[in-house]
């Protein structure tokens, strides 16, 4: 049986005088980080994703903006998160295919257990499909 997607919630310290700060570190992620990259200024009119991966694992955080996040994982499990919260991110197991929709002025930090690795990747939805 695979892990399903999850939402993570992280602290949110602070107020509304003086603004918030979250923290993400080894005791609240389920993996140890190897690589961080973001992604923003995504047209409203393109969909990310559309793959999943056989060893990366992540969390997606929306620091601004709205993601919409559509998973599946094998045996057709489908679930949709929104992301719009900058201390709420979503654990991305491996095999989970997914793809993102988002607001222009969405910036996505993503927090991943390994460097990427192109062989890593199932790209091609019939493939992904076969897993059991």
């Amino acid at each position: 049986m695979y892990q399903k997607p999850y939402l993570v919630e992280y602290p949110k310290i602070g107020n509304t005088m003086q603004g918030y700060i979250s923290v993400s570190e080894k005791d609240n992620l389920p993996f140890e980080v190897k690589r961080v990259y973001w992604t923003y200024y995504t047209p409203e009119n393109i969909s990310r994703g559309g793959h999943a991966h056989h060893r990366l694992e992540q969390v997606l955080i929306a620091v601004a903006g709205k993601i919409i996040v559509e998973t599946e994982m094998p045996g057709g499990i489908k679930d949709r998160f929104i992301l719009e919260s900058p201390n709420v991110g979503l654990f991305m197991p491996i095999y989970c295919w997914h793809t993102m929709q988002y607001t222009h002025n969405a910036v996505q930090i993503c927090i991943a257990n390994m460097a990427y690795e192109e062989s890593d990747y199932i790209r091609d939805y019939s493939e992904f499909k076969l897993l059991k």
